[in-house]
């Protein structure tokens, strides 16, 4: 029928909204990183954030989670693995990898998390690797070398290669396996439970992170750096970017993290009178152009949309 590509055109805009909401609740929170520096420790916040995570979430999605226990017995691992790449590596690393390396430098190695995301999704998850998905990471990658640059792609090699650039790599990498591995991983566990033993996980693998660093304690100037971290940036944003992968594919959805310097710039603008550049326009208009093509759904023979699958469940009670 005719109203299919309408359809599946309409919920594939839904499902974007969905992680687009991710790149904005991060884009507050590169503010609330930059904030926490020399008021507490990276360790600390890591493991405060997501231990506060995992207490708002006990009351509404603890009881179902218990009765799902079965489930959890014959999934553990998988969802401890998850935990660790998205919520522990990626995250430690990268407040890491802020003490030793530019916030441009970080900027281009996150740029580089589409494209990785997209290799990984066509060899370890089974998505096709398309014309259209290579070529809008590209495209976006440019873009965003192009801007984070300042218009000057040489002032990255300029300043040399530092520890913290090596680590935000692994830190990347760790990120974009994990969007691809939850593709694969399809459990048959609602998804606020996934969300939720995925915290769980992430914390106690953070216990000796916290206790072997410099312990910082809670106090009114880092409490709603703590807050921020722990509500909208380990609940809403990790919840909406899991819908996004289980809508849209880790490889698609991955590319929207290109609008992160974008929203940024914008937002400095709005915000704290920053001024915007000629290569804030050129770079994100190709960020923007690439995030577009890689975004297009792939056609199926007949011309129409391919159908989606791996439908998740979004009921927090027992299935």
């Amino acid at each position: 029928m005719s109203t299919q590509p309408n359809a599946s055109a309409s919920i594939v805009g839904a499902a974007g909204l969905a992680p687009l909401l991710t790149v904005l609740i991060w884009s507050g929170n590169t503010v609330v990183t930059k904030a926490s520096a020399g008021v507490i420790s990276p360790g600390s916040i890591s493991f405060y954030r997501w231990l506060l995570a995992f207490v708002v979430l006990l009351p509404f999605v603890g009881r179902a989670a218990w009765q799902n226990r079965a489930l959890l017995r014959q999934h553990w691992l998988k969802l401890a693995t998850l935990g660790a790449l998205g919520m522990v590596i990626y995250q430690s690393l990268a407040y890491e990898a802020a003490k030793t390396t530019s916030a441009v430098n970080m900027g281009v190695m996150i740029a580089l998390m589409p494209l990785l995301s997209t290799v990984l999704a066509g060899l370890l998850a089974g998505e096709r690797l398309t014309v259209a998905s290579l070529a809008g990471g590209a495209i976006s990658l440019i873009g965003l070398v192009y801007l984070t640059s300042q218009g000057d792609p040489m002032r990255l090699l300029n300043g040399g290669f530092h520890i913290g650039d090596g680590l935000m790599i692994i830190a990347v990498l760790s990120n974009a396996l994990y969007g691809v591995m939850l593709k694969r991983w399809a459990m048959p566990i609602p998804i606020w439970q996934q969300l939720f033993w995925q915290i769980g996980f992430s914390t106690l693998l953070l216990i000796p992170v916290f206790l072997m660093g410099d312990i910082s304690p809670v106090t009114s100037a880092n409490l709603p750096l703590i807050l921020y971290a722990a509500i909208p940036t380990s609940l809403v944003a990790p919840l909406c970017w899991m819908i996004g992968i289980h809508k849209l594919g880790a490889s698609r959805t991955s590319l929207l993290i290109n609008l992160l310097p974008i929203v940024v710039a914008a937002s400095a603008w709005a915000l704290l009178g920053e001024q915007l550049h000629s290569y804030h326009s050129i770079g994100g208009a190709l960020a923007l152009v690439g995030v577009g093509l890689g975004l297009r759904k792939a056609r199926a023979r007949n011309g129409e949309t391919a159908p989606e699958t791996d439908e998740p469940n979004w009921e927090t009670e027992e299935a």
